[in-house]
């Protein structure tokens, strides 16, 4: 392996909001080994998806442009066969490549039920896998437990027993034992530095699921945060769903923390060092806030996502600039190649190009920028949602009709371009 190349290991989530970690503050969550490896990152804090929905957000974060330019403007869009994703890039300076899990961006009956052993067992083309030199996992299906694996060394769908976040643990960890093994006759210096992506479904609904030693919640005991309605339907809703939700972070938790020290072990086996850790998630969950539930919506529980960045190299710390999903892919490469991070804007873009006609989802599309202090979000081209995030970071006052901020709103649009 060529001096100063990190090995680098994206560690991907799905509907794991921002707020829903021990060391984010939440006192729900137990997330002890996500805790543990926080504190030997750099927290971005004010971390977003670009558009807080599965497909958009998986082809966005993959190929560095945002929806629809991606290819992805509905639901059911396949991410395109020519996309170029992170995979070609790192291809291209000579890294082995491999994804594990959850894909999310192939071609898929809209006929078939979402949730269930038919849409788990579809079979990815080994065209749309993305370039990726290994590729191993399913489209979808919210099977959280014993999942269908199918892929380079798998023809055909097999079902592999176990809780869905254990079972893609172990077969990233294999791969990665795999390829030191083949590295083992040459020469240290020439071996190819590895990327690989393991996307994990959870904390994903169906919030029942069997969530295999997660930590059992009470949900009369769960502190809700003060934009959710009290007394009501809404209330009763967020507690049943987030006492699953909190037993399957606390399950997935479990599974990262043994894949964290399983790849730092395999490392430490062959004398390379420690790999680069990314950790974040594809979107949130509004889990009862403002009366909604899902995502898709514009507000905080729904967009802002967890990212955890572990470098070697690098001392832990905070940092509070804007971030997005959509920066991960000139990151990686900065990181990879050793040169200095591109520069970033004041503000994260985020959107949703268009609507999903599922239940809970947001009713119509939308589009806007984050600040850490700021978020702008535009309807029909006008305003529609405009907090005061340093003030309110609840979100409980909408300023967009506010006149005193009308100013503020136009400069705003203005500097952004939206």
């Amino acid at each position: 392996m060529t001096p100063g190349v990190p090995d680098i290991l994206w560690i991907v989530t799905t509907q794991w909001r921002g707020q829903a970690l021990g060391y984010a503050g939440d006192v729900n969550a137990s997330t002890p080994c996500l805790d543990r490896l926080a504190a030997r990152s750099m927290n971005y804090r004010q971390a977003v998806t670009p558009h807080p929905f599965g497909p958009w957000a998986r082809a966005a974060m993959l190929t560095g442009v945002s929806s629809p330019e991606n290819g992805i403007r509905d639901y059911f869009d396949p991410l395109p066969l020519d996309a170029q994703t992170v995979a070609h890039r790192l291809r291209a300076i000579d890294y082995s490549t491999a994804f594990v899990g959850k894909w999310h961006l192939s071609v898929r009956d809209p006929n078939l039920p979402l949730v269930g052993e038919a849409h788990a067992r579809l079979v990815v083309d080994p065209d749309a896998r993305g370039g990726f030199d290994y590729w191993e996992g399913f489209e979808g299906g919210f099977l959280l437990n014993n999942p269908w694996l199918h892929g380079t060394r798998l023809a055909t769908p097999q079902r592999f027993a176990g809780y869905q976040a254990d079972v893609l643990a172990r077969r990233t960890t294999d791969w990665i034992l795999d390829r030191n093994e083949a590295d083992a006759g040459s020469v240290p210096e020439v071996c190819r530095p590895w990327f690989a992506i393991v996307s994990l479904e959870a904390p994903h609904p169906p919030y029942d699921a069997p969530a295999s030693e997660g930590r059992a919640v009470d949900p009369a005991n769960l502190i809700l945060g003060p934009n959710v309605s009290r007394g009501g339907d809404i209330e009763a809703q967020a507690r049943r769903e987030l006492a699953g939700y909190y037993r399957h972070i606390s399950a997935t938790d479990r599974a990262i923390g043994a894949l964290v020290a399983a790849v730092d072990a395999a490392a430490s086996r062959v004398g390379r060092p420690a790999p680069l850790i990314v950790f974040t998630s594809v979107h949130g969950d509004m889990h009862g806030a403002h009366g909604l539930f899902r995502k898709g919506w514009p507000y905080e529980e729904s967009v802002r996502v967890p990212l955890l960045v572990r470098r070697p190299d690098a001392s832990a710390g905070f940092s509070d600039e804007a971030i997005s999903l959509l920066d991960l892919l000139p990151l990686t490469l900065a990181w990879a190649t050793g040169r200095s991070s591109p520069p970033r804007p004041a503000a994260s873009r985020i959107s949703m190009p268009s609507v999903v006609a599922l239940p809970h989802q947001c009713d119509r599309p939308w589009r806007g920028i984050r600040t850490a202090n700021r978020k702008l979000i535009l309807s029909n081209d006008r305003p529609w949602l405009f907090f005061d995030l340093a003030t309110d970071p609840d979100e409980l006052r909408n300023l967009a009709d506010d006149p005193g901020r009308a100013a503020e709103i136009a400069e705003l649009r203005r500097t952004s371009g939206l």
